[in-house]
């Protein structure tokens, strides 16, 4: 058994989870258990270091005193630890312009006396993440024909748009970011280059890229192109959460999630203008993810993670998502034989910084 540090790393919140580790011979088979987690509000905090402190100090007592390694007393000792940023990771250097923190894995290994420490991008840890899921972990939306050691994609939208792939080598995957997110959105009705043509004149920009469209930012800005062409549709109670939102544009704090307000409605059909929005982002969502299919031909599976399809199962349940993924002309058969599963657990970026720090 190895005592693990993985952490999850955002700009509002961090997420920290201490885990016992078992490892098979070739690390291939690991084994996670919970010891303790926590949440703590990133702007708490100047550095890293001090969270990290607080969480052991707070850790030790949960802990089973009988244990060889630690005590109730005593702030556990750790073997490894993995963070994994919401930003780009260099070098094991990264630098959260959000939060003014500088992170290095030599100086977090100091400090926090761990043997070993890595800093890796967030969704990379995701992409780590889906090889340590369960069955239930799982909503699988087309079977497909998986292949052993084929390629495996990741997309996910959430704040952003997360894009990334897993390649078999040697005996095991390894990982590769991309930032596919913020390549340009392809319309493909007449709607949509309206949709582009709106957002273009909106924010006065030459391009647009397909995180302005996949995403909750994205979830907002086609409710705005939908509600400024027929405004009569808006609904009061909708309406006024947006409008609301709208007003506070600029401040550093929101009150309100005004993507999440949408896709409620959308959810419990009680508003038709945030139905077409959310139809008309699942449309462009497994657009999108077809598009990241068709580069790399997953045959391993394409793997659905972020927090907006999770918590928006039923709407990617219900056709509009996998129908535009398939619509590839005269690919569609190419695309029938990807696995494509939607990621339920909110913890597997967690569970990708804990994989890795086993493997350290």
């Amino acid at each position: 058994m190895t005592l693990l540090l993985a952490g999850d790393i955002g700009g509002t919140k961090t997420i920290l989870w201490l885990v016992n580790a078992q490892t098979s011979s070739d690390t291939a088979d690991i084994k996670l258990s919970t010891l303790y987690e926590q949440r703590y509000a990133s702007h708490d905090f100047f550095d890293l270091v001090p969270m990290v402190q607080q969480f052991l100090a707070a850790a030790a007592p949960t802990l089973d005193p009988s244990s060889e390694d630690l005590s109730s007393e005593d702030v556990p000792q750790l073997d490894k630890a993995c963070f994994a940023i919401a930003g780009p990771v260099v070098g094991n250097t990264s630098k959260l312009t959000n939060l003014g923190w500088s992170l290095t894995a030599e100086r977090l290994t100091q400090e926090l006396q761990i043997s070993q420490v890595s800093l890796i991008n967030d969704f990379a840890a995701v992409g780590y993440g889906v090889l340590g899921l369960a069955k239930d972990d799982l909503c699988t939306l087309q079977v497909g024909k998986p292949e052993i050691e084929a390629p495996i994609a990741v997309i996910g939208a959430g704040t952003g748009l997360g894009q990334g792939f897993l390649i078999h080598r040697s005996g095991h995957y390894q990982v590769f970011s991309s930032e596919g997110g913020h390549a340009d959105f392809a319309p493909r009705s007449e709607l949509e280059f309206q949709l582009l043509h709106y957002l273009q004149d909106k924010h006065d920009l030459e391009r647009v890229s397909v995180e302005r469209v996949v995403s909750g930012q994205g979830i907002v800005a086609i409710y705005q192109f939908l509600r400024d062409r027929q405004p009569e549709r808006e609904s009061p109670n909708v309406g006024e959460v947006i409008r609301a939102w709208e007003r506070e544009a600029g401040r550093e704090e929101k009150t309100i999630d005004p993507a999440a307000v949408i896709s409620q409605a959308a959810l419990k059909q009680r508003d038709r203008l945030s139905e077409q929005t959310m139809q008309l982002f699942m449309e462009a969502y497994g657009a999108e993810a077809g598009n990241l299919a068709l580069k790399l031909l997953p045959y391993g599976g394409l793997y659905v993670a972020g927090g907006i399809a999770a918590k928006n199962m039923p709407l990617v349940q219900e056709g509009s998502f996998l129908r535009t993924f398939l619509g590839k002309g005269r690919m569609r058969p190419l695309m029938e034989r990807i696995p494509v599963h939607l990621v339920l657990n909110p913890q597997v970026g967690l569970i990708g910084a804990a994989r890795v720090a086993a493997r350290l």
